[in-house]
């Protein structure tokens, strides 16, 4: 069966402190269940992908001061938002700020945006992780980029389907 999917163009930044750790959100799709995201979201119509990426972070963790990188990784894939199904399209840029919580009463951001907690996770934490990654390969591309440096372009991860709760995978 195929689902009529809403496209939405979005960016997020993979927040890295000096030390290498990670820093992600906790969803809960109804599609998908829960996973682990990188900070960002949906785009504003005409949003520049990296100004969108940042506003978005700001949003959610309260940091201003994230300093952003390269685009590393672009993806598409499917979830449910709002109830609406979503195939989305992400650009991922690289950014670094000091390991530290988020800032301010972010409670009415993570009610609209879904996120019910976040946390820093060192890359050995991050390969032992229970839940779903999105993008599905995060561990195999930090240990990339750690050994490699970003990319000179981005990297086209292609099109991720989701596995849903009822383990039928969509199209």
């Amino acid at each position: 069966m195929t689902i009529q999917r809403t496209t939405r163009r979005a960016a997020r930044i993979l927040v890295l402190d000096p030390d290498g750790a990670v820093f992600l959100q906790l969803h809960d799709d109804p599609e998908v269940g829960l996973h682990w995201v990188l900070p960002g979201g949906g785009l504003n119509p005409g949003e520049d992908e990296l100004a969108g990426a940042l506003r978005e972070t700001v949003e959610e963790t309260g940091w201003t001061d994230v300093v952003p990188g390269p685009a590393l990784w672009t993806w598409e894939h499917d979830y449910t938002r709002k109830g609406v199904p979503t195939r989305q399209h992400e650009v991922i840029f690289l950014g670094s700020a000091p390991r530290r919580d988020p800032i301010g009463d972010l409670s009415d951001s993570f009610r609209h945006d879904g996120i019910l907690t976040c946390r820093w996770w060192t890359p050995a934490e991050l390969a032992d992780c229970p839940d779903p990654l999105w993008p599905p390969s995060l561990v195999a591309l930090l240990d990339d980029l750690h050994r490699h440096g970003p990319p000179a372009q981005p990297l086209n991860l292609g099109y991720t389907p989701n596995t849903p709760r009822d383990g039928h995978a969509d199209q």
